[in-house]
């Protein structure tokens, strides 16, 4: 590795660390994705902890975890709890299929 490249490694680890103490950084973006509000997707699809957790494939407690906010799901199940949000019912429904 040369300086220059060194030096380019540096300033990026450098940008890093202000970015994650909050600083602003010229040229970084941020894309914030709002968590689902799972308790409220359970409840309007009037279905118990345990219903809900075994409909989309969690343990209970993982969905405890998610309706606490101490965890946050992510991928598939991110994307199923879309689905479910655009008709929380219906979606149960098919599910039960």
């Amino acid at each position: 590795m040369d300086d220059a490249m060194f030096g380019d490694l540096l300033a990026s680890v450098r940008d890093m660390g202000r970015h994650m103490r909050g600083e602003t950084v010229e040229g970084a973006r941020e894309l914030r994705i709002e968590a689902p509000d799972v308790r409220r997707l359970r409840e309007l699809a009037d279905v118990s902890q345990a219903e809900f957790a075994r409909l989309i494939g969690v343990s209970r407690r993982t969905l405890e975890n998610w309706e606490q906010h101490r965890t946050q799901p992510s991928g598939p199940a991110r994307a199923l709890l879309k689905i479910v949000a655009t008709d929380p019912k219906a979606s149960i429904a098919a599910l039960h299929a």
